[in-house]
């Protein structure tokens, strides 16, 4: 009957199924065509690479152990010469080793035995839905991670090479630094683009409020829940999860999230039956994670399950070339939100922000570059403005500069400051617009500064 199906259909097959169980693959072919997909079936890994060499399939499905080998074999082989197949790997129960060994390899997505339908469809559905869209994916724009250095063009060819698969993935780097924008472009140039992204500040949560967060609650399963509610699991279904500083979960979280991670299947408060989930989970956090699994602060299999693949995000100061594309392009979104004309940085203030090591990364340029158009007196940001710390100044950070007198450069520069801005008070009477007037400042650069040294207005 399948066979008859198969030739019926003009297209030819759609999935290869790769099991030594007759029953097993027959099952498998039932479900796929239920669901209209025509498949083939092989025994071993021999008969497996001479149909992938006669055929052209949009999915494989392959068992972990096979007569000749094993389904390791089968993603390596596919990684390195059919690049376009995805490939999901079949694991026995409580095998989690066996699937993150696979995605390492390059699997799409695992299932593990016995197969729910459930799950076999929502993976069909994320497959064909990748087929469908890959050239619509590849016009996207990917600019929202700025920058042509060459960390930069590496983090997002990374990036459309993790949005086709399923993984798990862990993005590293320090504040400031886009992890979350990274993420965002996963999750946009992916399959799930059409479904949720649900971000979560693992913080930010109280301890006592975590597992009602993540799983929901039913009506009457605390004091306080009047109603049923959902959590980050139900809400993120069909979508992305993405964990931000996943480090700061307490240790009893960690293994509450590392079971509905490895069974896809999580418990609301209240609820004595399961719930089926697929979310794709993406984590980050700033934190040494290696270092908190060595300090016992962290679970080594929740570390092993998030940490599939990585994503480093370089620090700014690694990718100084960028500075200048990411200052103009900052500059424009803070001149349209405030209503101002466009500024622009004087050559003096381009170099400064070059020699800088920014610990805070683009958050932190962000941030130097809207205070320095409050301080500016015209649409040129000159060195001055940008009121740089001089610890963050790269090799000129390891010795202070000095006036001639041995007094901290900053400190005298603050008492000048001050005292220009005390006369000019004087002379106007306390008149705080005429003062800045006098000073050739905006009156928001002269709050500015007020604030700044502690000046009582």
């Amino acid at each position: 009957m399948i066979q008859n199906e198969r030739r019926a259909r003009p297209g030819g097959p759609d999935v290869l199924i790769v099991d030594d169980e007759d029953d097993i693959r027959e099952l498998l072919e039932l479900t796929l065509l239920r669901l209209g997909l025509v498949s083939d079936g092989a025994a071993n890994l021999a008969d497996a690479r001479r149909l992938l060499d006669e055929k052209r399939y949009r999915l494989c499905l392959t068992d972990m152990r096979l007569p000749d080998g094993n389904g390791l074999d089968l993603v390596r082989y596919i990684a390195e010469n059919i690049r376009d197949l995805p490939v999901a790997v079949i694991t026995a129960f409580g095998s989690m080793d066996n699937a993150v060994t696979a995605l390492k390899a390059g699997a799409f997505d695992y299932l593990s035995k016995p197969v729910s339908i459930d799950q076999l469809r929502a993976l069909v559905k994320s497959v064909f839905s990748v087929s469908s869209s890959e050239d619509e994916r590849l016009r996207k724009d990917t600019s929202s991670l700025i920058g042509d250095s060459s960390a930069m063009v590496q983090v997002r060819s990374m990036i459309e090479k993790l949005a086709r698969s399923q993984a798990p993935v862990f993005i590293s780097g320090e504040s400031g630094s886009g992890k979350e924008r990274a993420a965002r472009m996963i999750h946009d140039l992916g399959p799930r683009a059409a479904a949720p992204f649900v971000a979560v500040n693992c913080g930010a949560i109280p301890e006592n409020l975590m597992e009602s967060e993540f799983f929901g609650a039913r009506k009457g399963a605390f004091t306080g829940a009047d109603c049923d509610r959902e959590g980050f699991f139900q809400a993120a279904h069909g979508g992305t999860l993405f964990l931000d500083e996943v480090g700061d979960l307490p240790l009893p979280m960690q293994v509450k999230l590392l079971r509905a991670i490895q069974e896809k299947k999580f418990r609301r408060l209240g609820d004595t039956a399961e719930t089926a989930v697929d979310v794709r989970i993406l984590s980050a956090t700033h934190q040494n994670l290696k270092a908190m699994v060595e300090a016992s602060r962290f679970r080594q299999d929740l570390f092993y399950r998030l940490n599939v693949i990585e994503l480093r995000m370089p620090a700014l100061r690694e990718r100084s070339e960028d500075i200048p594309q990411l200052a103009g392009i900052l500059l424009g979104r803070l001149a349209e939100s405030s209503g101002l004309p466009p500024a622009r940085l004087s050559p003096g203030a381009m170099q400064a922000l070059m020699g800088c090591s920014f610990p805070g990364n683009v958050r932190e340029l962000e941030n130097i570059l809207e205070r320095a158009m409050a301080l500016s007196s015209g649409e040129l940001i000159q060195a001055d403005d940008l009121l740089l710390d001089p610890a963050d100044m790269g090799e000129a950070s390891h010795v202070a500069p000095t006036t001639p007198g041995g007094t901290d450069l900053q400190d005298y520069l603050d008492e000048m400051e001050r005292k220009a801005i005390e006369d000019a008070l004087e002379k106007s009477g306390g008149n705080r617009t005429a003062a800045a007037r006098s000073l050739g400042v905006t009156f928001r650069s002269l709050r500015y500064r007020l604030e700044r040294l502690g000046m009582k207005e």
